[in-house]
């Protein structure tokens, strides 16, 4: 078998505002809201023999209002609750750097990491050993889509609403998700 072939079909999400309504600054898992249908689109993945992985800019850490342990318990609370409906995300990918930071030890002035940057979105392709042509970002911010774009790989911008509904709805033949 080539190594195109073994290679994975994948989807990376962005977090907040994609999986998790964005209430600004999730950093405590009270914060937490799953958006409608997150769950249900994961887990049909996950069945579907998708790699699932989130690549996430925690700006919140450089700024103060939290720090990478509580971006973990969150991370863990979600992966907790997916568990539950027997879903799983494969790997997170966390970019807690900004320009200009608060806390100096996040603070870079354009971390490859950094959506727009494609650095989290290149290191799932490699990790997961994901298939460009066979991947999809789905974010809800241009920069989500840069990043995706700079990887080499599909973006597709969500506006809110059921995530499940919209990753049905979604044209992407390389995908071709069951119904």
């Amino acid at each position: 078998m080539d190594e195109a072939k073994a290679r994975r079909a994948g989807v990376i999400f962005d977090r907040d505002g994609v999986l998790n309504i964005d209430h600004g600054y999730v950093g405590q898992v009270e914060r937490l809201e799953w958006m409608p249908g997150a769950r249900q689109a994961i887990r049909r993945l996950n069945d579907a023999g998708f790699a699932v992985a989130v690549a996430t800019n925690q700006s919140g850490v450089a700024r103060g209002y939290f720090d990478e342990a509580a971006v973990e318990t969150v991370h863990a609370a979600m992966r907790a609750d997916l568990a539950a409906e027997g879903a799983w995300i494969d790997a997170i990918y966390v970019c807690p750097f900004l320009e200009g930071a608060a806390v100096p030890a996040f603070a870079h002035p354009d971390h490859p990491d950094r959506k727009p940057n494609p650095g989290m979105v290149l290191k799932a392709i490699a990790d997961l050993a994901l298939d460009p042509a066979r991947t999809l970002l789905i974010g809800d911010k241009p920069s989500d889509l840069e990043a995706a774009r700079r990887a080499g790989i599909a973006g597709a911008l969500f506006r809110g609403g059921d995530l499940e509904a919209f990753l049905l709805a979604l044209d992407v033949p390389a995908l071709a998700l069951p119904k």
